[in-house]
């Protein structure tokens, strides 16, 4: 990076950029002013604004861009956010169960936790966003065997406040750290889920059957009825049952049983009268000579759906049949639980089973034996307290990169495998065309604040002939800091106000937000659009290209675009040997550009530059190895492809776009624009 055509701004008579910087300046650019936001967006973040002496950039003579210049208002970017957990970390959702992070969607319900008094307390919360890259992974155990892969950027809360994983005493490196004997806040590793095995399913069961079904065979006056009925109010166990009674060939009916109530929930019920199904079902809930593991764990969740509940921080277990309280409690004890019996002495003789041990022990129980009522799986306001069991007791470098993956929720954080997780925040951009997930980029983000000014005096002057300006092409205009900073808007009514032509390459949709803008230009000069969105498959994205924005998203800015008359390109960029160039990808990835409006779509196959050569090779050796010798033929001669791969490829993708009816644009004027359309939607600006 360089910064000799960059100074600090001046700060007298602005109290607020007058404020000494207290992050560490780079070396090379003394007296900026360091800024830090005291907000979700940028937690982490330091922004060096500077006043740019030039900010027309001359494109290198050896370049193979199509263009001569380029404005760049930002050097970094603010969506180099630090990234967390491995892929397969466990999060606690709102439903009580676990879910790895990397398969959060946002808009996913899960807990967090919030200050309530004397307690933080679980919350539950909404997954706003999510992303990945490659980090240098460490390992934290804890002492009750807990382990944690994460970034060392990444905080976890002690008994001593937010902890970075890494850190330093001293220097640039300092901030609070996880050391040796900290205490980690949470309840220590969630139990791995049960399999749904035959096994599970019968003793699954007989704890409901027993639990809570009517089932005999009756013999009357006018004959003998065979009945079995099971009714509930919570649809979740009701049809949990009637599909493992479906899986042992035993079909039911369901039908309302009783209807709702100002006081009382609906009931539904399922039924059957064949002899051959109740004869079926007695022998299922038979109480088995030695049952298995996964019999005793479908019993205690069939018994917990059917007669247990969970309030007040107490897992209670009800029954007046001793069989039943008798095989309850062994199988607890079985795995570990510990217990005890109650006894009021009521007439029916109802006693209850109380599992011991708080909110460890409970969460435990849900996800030891996975019950199917989810509102009685509830923590909601519990208190997160000390477990002395989650002492750090190793911070281990494991000496590689790993996809890690990060999340935004809307209180700030999460829990990850028990313990509380800090939240880092969406990474909505990424600024390169390659696969250099952010190697080049860290939290130390220049904002050129006099970049609107610079330009308008730059076009004024007499040197300069109007030429085409493209932006976007380094680092993404439209990152998230642009959305605090504002200087688009400045630059671009500059280049109105001069009728330069200019054009946009962006995977951001804050581009939205400057549509009337935009607009006033077009109607001036040449103004091009385009969005880079090299594939479409889901599982490609995720592994290869994770910091980005999903590629439909993309296409939904496309739509935007267009239907506010511009003629949108995009770059088909980068297109992966042997993973996105295959003719089922080129077609599925052409279908859906088509589909969304743009104008035209230019291929751009994958180019290795130093940096980004290296982490890919990486990369393709962890995940496709057999691709690594077709790699180094074509890539043994330097950063691009041969020419007649290339060629090869671009012919391809033009066949499928003119089938498609997606044909190159000629190269034009798009002042003539129609009617300005309907600002846009909440739905759209959600993408912002």
């Amino acid at each position: 990076m360089r910064w000799d055509n960059l100074t600090a701004p001046p700060v007298e008579g602005d109290p607020e950029r007058a404020a000494p910087a207290t992050p560490p300046l780079p070396l090379a650019l003394p007296g900026a002013v360091a800024r830090t936001f005291d907000t979700p967006e940028f937690a982490g973040m330091t922004f060096y604004e500077v006043q740019a002496k030039s900010i027309l950039n001359r494109v290198p003579g050896q370049s193979r861009v199509p263009f001569e210049w380029t404005i760049n208002p930002y050097r970094g970017c603010s969506h180099a956010c630090v990234y967390c957990l491995g892929a397969d970390t466990p999060i606690l959702m709102a439903d009580g169960r676990t879910k790895p992070i990397s398969e959060l969607e946002p808009g996913d319900r899960i807990y967090g936790t919030e200050r309530r008094g004397a307690y933080r307390r679980y919350v539950t919360t909404t997954v706003l966003d999510k992303w990945s890259t490659v980090k240098p992974a460490y390992r934290v155990t804890l002492e009750d065997g807990t382990t944690l892969i994460a970034s060392g950027d990444h905080r976890f809360l002690s008994e001593r406040g937010w902890k970075y994983v890494t850190g330093a005493m001293h220097g640039n490196a300092r901030r609070p750290y996880l050391t040796i004997n900290n205490r980690l806040i949470g309840t220590g590793r969630f139990a791995s889920g049960p399999k749904e095995s035959p096994d599970y399913r019968r003793g699954y069961l007989c704890g409901m059957v027993r639990g809570d079904a009517h089932l005999g065979t009756f013999s009357y006056s006018y004959g003998t009825v065979h009945r079995f009925r099971l009714a509930l109010a919570d649809d979740e166990a009701l049809s949990r049952s009637e599909r493992y009674l479906a899986l042992e060939e035993i079909k039911t009916q369901r039908f309302d049983f009783t209807p709702a109530s100002p006081t009382r929930r609906a009931v539904a019920a399922i039924r059957t009268s064949k002899q051959r199904d109740i004869l079926a079902i007695t022998e299922l809930v038979r109480w088995p000579v030695e049952p298995s593991d996964d019999w005793r764990l479908g019993f205690l969740a069939g018994i917990f759906d059917a007669e247990g509940s969970c309030s007040r921080g107490i897992l209670r277990i009800s029954n007046s049949d001793d069989a039943i309280l008798d095989q309850t409690t062994a199988a607890l004890r079985h795995f570990g639980f510990a217990c005890v019996r109650e006894d009021r002495g009521l007439p029916n003789r109802v006693r209850e089973i109380r599992l011991t041990g708080g909110l460890a022990a409970r969460l435990r129980f849900f996800h030891l034996t996975d019950p199917a009522i989810t509102r009685k799986r509830s923590i909601e306001g519990g208190a997160l307290k000390h477990q002395g069991a989650l002492k750090v007791v190793g911070i281990e470098a494991l000496g590689l990169e790993l996809p890690l993956w990060d999340i935004t929720t809307g209180t700030g954080d999460f829990i990850a495998n028990g313990v509380v997780s800090h939240n880092c925040f969406a990474r909505n951009t990424h600024t390169y065309l390659d696969l250099d997930a952010g190697a080049d980029f860290d939290r130390k983000v220049i904002v050129k604040v006099n970049a609107g000014e610079l330009v308008r005096r730059e076009l004024a002057a007499p040197r300069w002939r109007g030429a085409h300006v493209a932006m976007g092409t380094n680092v993404d205009c439209y990152q998230r800091a642009e959305g605090r900073y504002r200087l688009m808007p400045q630059i671009i009514g500059a280049l109105r106000d001069f009728a330069n032509p200019f054009s946009i390459l962006t995977k951001g949709t804050l581009i939205l937000r400057d549509l009337p803008l935009l607009r006033q230009a077009a109607e001036v000069t040449t103004v091009g659009i385009s969005f880079s969105v090299g594939f479409v498959d889901e599982h490609l994205w995720r592994t290869v290209e994770p910091g980005t924005p999903h590629p439909r998203r993309r296409l939904d800015a496309v739509r935007a675009l267009a239907d506010a008359g511009f003629s949108v390109g995009v770059l088909m960029a980068p297109i992966l040997p042997g993973l996105s160039d295959s003719d089922e990808s080129i077609e599925a990835t052409v279908s859906a550009i088509a589909a969304a409006g743009a104008t035209s779509v230019t291929a751009l196959p994958l180019h290795l530059r130093p940096g980004a050569r290296e982490w890919y090779a990486q990369w393709l050796a962890r995940e496709h190895p057999h691709l690594v010798p077709r790699y180094r033929e074509l890539y043994r001669a330097g950063a691009y492809a041969p020419q007649a791969y290339q060629r090869e490829l671009t012919a391809r993708v033009r066949i499928a776009a003119r089938r498609h009816g997606l044909h190159r644009a000629e190269v034009g004027d798009n002042r003539q624009l129609p009617e300005p359309p309907p600002a846009p939607t909440a739905e759209q600006m959600t993408l912002l």
